[in-house]
């Protein structure tokens, strides 16, 4: 394996990181009000969903541990 002479990385100011942030900040397109409704109730249904799922496998496996151990 060979090292390739590469100049060190020079560290990033802290005023130049700001405005970097700043720059990318710019650049997102922020959803509107509608849309982050929306996917709040889809992410809130699918959460109750997992919720139900899981609730369920634990009360199913809970009843044959319980049959087969007690």
């Amino acid at each position: 394996m060979s090292q390739q002479n590469s100049p060190p990385k020079k560290r990033t100011s802290p005023v130049m990181f700001y405005r970097q942030v700043v720059a990318e900040l710019r650049k997102v397109v922020w959803p509107d009000r509608p849309t982050v409704v929306n996917y709040f109730i889809v992410v809130a249904i699918f959460v109750v969903i997992m919720m139900a799922i899981v609730s369920g496998l634990d009360l199913g496996f809970s009843k044959i541990m319980f049959k087969v151990f007690g």
